[in-house]
């Protein structure tokens, strides 16, 4: 007997979550528990249903892409994460993947490269769009420049996150001394982390320190 993979799709858009579902219903092996239109009723939808693979967009609203992947993989370990969305920026593809995100797949992609993605994932495999890959492919190689000046790399903005950050604000302290919304602040710690090669907030703050971009 076929095992039926149970999938969710998490996007903010009504018109994609239908054209997804309306395809994936033509699979006598993919069932849709679900659809959510924000990073929060993703979240609940793992919740519910422990599907097999969730299919995530990056941006939405409320909680983001990155946050709801390192919460659903908390949740649900066993769900699989395939990233579908239309962002190829380094900001995105590797909060991404740290996060715990499986595959990352561009709205490009057909209907077929979708399914693929799906069956892999139960198999733990991952799936990569070319450009995706290629960017990958590039960091492992370490073609980014090996020393990175921050003054130079970072917006003045983003050094001035960087700073409260080194100082152990949080990202909603931050928007409030800043005067911007928190999902801007969380846009920008992305930046930082993409653009100095780092994993998390903790060594975005060591960082800072070693640098002398925030002193005593």
């Amino acid at each position: 007997m076929t095992k039926i993979i149970q999938v969710g799709i998490a996007d903010d858009h009504a018109v994609v979550r239908q054209g997804i579902q309306a395809f994936l219903s033509t699979q006598p092996d993919i069932h849709v528990v679900g659809e959510a239109s924000s990073g929060a009723e993703a979240i609940e939808l793992v919740k519910t249903w422990r599907p097999d693979v969730l299919l995530l967009d990056l941006v939405m609203p409320g909680v983001d892409g990155v946050e709801t992947t390192q919460r659903v993989k908390h949740i649900s370990p066993q769900t699989h994460i395939v990233i579908l969305t239309s962002y190829v920026q380094d900001e995105y593809i590797f909060p991404a993947i740290r996060a715990g995100a499986l595959s990352y797949l561009l709205k490009e992609s057909g209907g077929e490269e979708i399914i693929n993605a799906i069956h892999r994932a139960i198999q733990g495999e991952a799936i990569l769009h070319p450009r995706i890959a290629s960017r990958v492919v590039q960091e492992l190689q370490g073609k980014h420049q090996p020393e990175i000046n921050p003054f130079r790399a970072l917006s003045e903005r983003e050094l001035e996150v960087l700073r409260l950050i080194a100082n152990g604000l949080s990202n909603a302290m931050i928007a409030e001394q800043l005067v911007i919304s928190e999902g801007t602040v969380k846009s920008h710690v992305n930046n930082i982390l993409s653009k100095l090669h780092l994993t998390d907030r903790t060594q975005a703050a060591i960082f800072a320190w070693r640098e002398g971009i925030v002193r005593k």
